[in-house]
């Protein structure tokens, strides 16, 4: 039994728009719940336009975080396209949100209007900074909430500037925060009936993700945690890294990691590189002398591995039982069949693009991910969700498209 069915029956009217308040309903819709996502009639959700090549087809951005869902144009400027999404949040289990800051509940759904109509919501805000930061009302995508959340500070190469990792932890990261919370929420309501009102900042969340920088500033007298490349916080036990393999591409390196844990790793990786004649090295003998002597350390593991491809580096060592693998690009990861043949990466056939192919959701319900479904089309459900939520008849659909409270 795969995990379609695992939240059957949780309906979540999704207001969210890019990525992080999306990528949260998307995680729950592949688990079961029935995401209804509130569009602009217009352009709808602004992540549509991202990337778009053709007028007539949303741009991949869009379709890699609204997979599976429904979506109901509406125009909330007409009174009856309000009393519309009122209507739907009465009959919601969880409503999310992720507009800029005031801007729900000038639109007249902030929290306060929802719950006096449904005291058992699960009310979501996914913000850039939280209240009473002296930030509050500032906007923020992923990138400011990087550099506001102090992940940029720990990245980047030692003596280099700040740099942004290249996964939106600050987007998505910040939506599996929100989405594990729901699911907290939503078990407790299934027992006492209780609803709730969940807020996040993504700077906040960037700061979860980080506690190990706080860890290391804390045991080096406060100190601020420094960039380590593609080393650990505070630079970690040498040898560990990228090291460069054979091929000279840009991503022709090999990751090795040595752990002070583990003293055998520094005694292993010597005997797979031929080079037990360093073996009782006092130089190399404990971590903290390779610590004093890291320059020396990563020229004799560069030498090495400048001798094989990444591919047979990253297995020789790993099969010593050391830590260690390949430096993958995309392109990389996408010839590789058995991320499909896992379903890992799925094959979605979508109405306007066609056959797209992205990543899902990675944990295995039964033996196998949740089954990816296309993105919707700007409006597509809209009838089929008034139908469906608030059991409207077809006629009185068709007059709130007459009258362009609504679109399909």
């Amino acid at each position: 039994m795969s995990g379609e069915n695992c939240l059957e029956g949780l309906k979540i009217l999704d207001l969210s728009q890019f990525e992080a308040g999306p990528s949260c309903t998307e995680a729950l819709g592949w688990m079961g719940a029935d995401v209804v996502k509130v569009e602009n009639p217009g352009a709808g959700d602004p992540g549509r336009s991202i990337g778009r090549v053709d007028a007539a087809k949303d741009g991949n951005y869009f379709l890699q975080y609204n997979s599976g869902k429904r979506s109901v144009a509406v125009n909330l400027k007409d009174p009856k396209g309000l009393e519309l999404v009122k209507n739907l949040a009465r009959h919601a289990d969880v409503m999310i949100e992720n507009f800029a800051p005031g801007a729900i509940e000038r639109l007249g759904l902030g929290y306060d209007v929802v719950k006096a109509i449904n005291p058992a919501i699960i009310f979501c805000q996914i913000k850039g900074f939280g209240q009473g930061s002296p930030m509050e009302k500032g906007l923020a995508f992923d990138m400011i909430a990087q550099a506001c959340g102090g992940l940029m500070s720990i990245t980047g190469e030692e003596d280099g500037p700040p740099c942004k990792p290249g996964a939106t932890i600050g987007d998505t990261g910040t939506g599996m925060i929100m989405a594990v919370s729901i699911l907290g929420a939503y078990v407790r309501r299934l027992r006492t009936g209780q609803g709730e009102h969940l807020q996040v900042a993504m700077q906040d969340s960037i700061m979860h993700y980080i506690r190990n920088a706080f860890a290391y500033m804390e045991r080096t007298d406060m100190k601020p945690a420094p960039r380590a490349g593609a080393k650990t916080v505070g630079g970690g036990n040498p040898p560990i890294g990228v090291y460069p393999s054979k091929g000279g591409g840009a991503n022709d390196y090999v990751y090795i990691f040595t752990s002070p844990a583990n003293p055998e790793h520094w005694t292993r990786l010597l005997k797979v590189m031929g080079r037990e004649d360093l073996l009782g090295d006092k130089r190399f003998e404990t971590p903290a002398a390779r610590t004093e002597h890291r320059r020396e350390v990563d020229e004799i593991v560069t030498a090495w591995t400048r001798q094989h491809d990444k591919h047979t580096a990253a297995s020789l060592v790993s099969g010593a039982s050391i830590p260690a693998g390949p430096v993958l690009d995309t392109r990389e990861l996408a010839d590789d069949r058995t991320f499909e043949q896992r379903k890992i990466r799925q094959t979605m056939q979508h109405p306007a693009v066609g056959s797209y192919t992205m990543s899902g959701w990675p944990v295995r319900f039964g033996g196998e991910p949740p089954k990816v479904g296309p993105a919707p089309l700007l409006g597509q459900h809209s009838g089929n969700v008034l139908a469906d939520w608030l059991r409207m008849d077809k006629g009185a659909i068709e007059v709130l498209k007459a009258a362009k409270v609504i679109a399909e």
